[in-house]
């Protein structure tokens, strides 16, 4: 952000570029928590276009996946993307995941009706 000049203004100005960045942060905090417990973090995307931000995997192959979304208002969004990919993983191969989240920028963390949980950021590592 320093390398941009990216004040807090200029960044409102530019919620693209803030959720970018944001993300960016969040992938960090994420390897730095997988490392620590032997896993890894990946991305996926495939040919329909369809990709999910994060999923750690651990070293005996259980999985998790995570949508990051600045806005809380964002998590329906996420949630369907998550959704979305789960019923695509061949269970029998990789496993059912541990878990399908999406880390927000506040908010308070709950499991939706859906199963997918819908954690802030402030609670990562806690």
């Amino acid at each position: 952000m320093a390398a941009l000049r990216a004040t807090p203004e200029r960044l409102l100005q530019d919620l693209n570029l803030l959720g970018f960045l944001y993300e960016a942060l969040v992938i960090r905090d994420l390897r730095v928590y997988a490392r620590a417990a032997d896993a890894q973090v990946l991305q996926y995307r495939d040919n329909t276009g369809l990709e999910v931000d994060a999923i750690v995997e651990t070293a005996d192959g259980r999985w998790a996946a995570f949508e990051i979304k600045l806005g809380s208002g964002m998590a329906d969004e996420g949630a369907a993307n998550l959704l979305k990919f789960s019923q695509r993983v061949d269970v029998a191969k990789r496993g059912k995941p541990s878990a399908l989240a999406v880390i927000v920028g506040s908010g308070y963390g709950y499991v939706r009706p859906d199963g997918v949980a819908v954690i802030p950021v402030g609670a990562l590592g806690a």
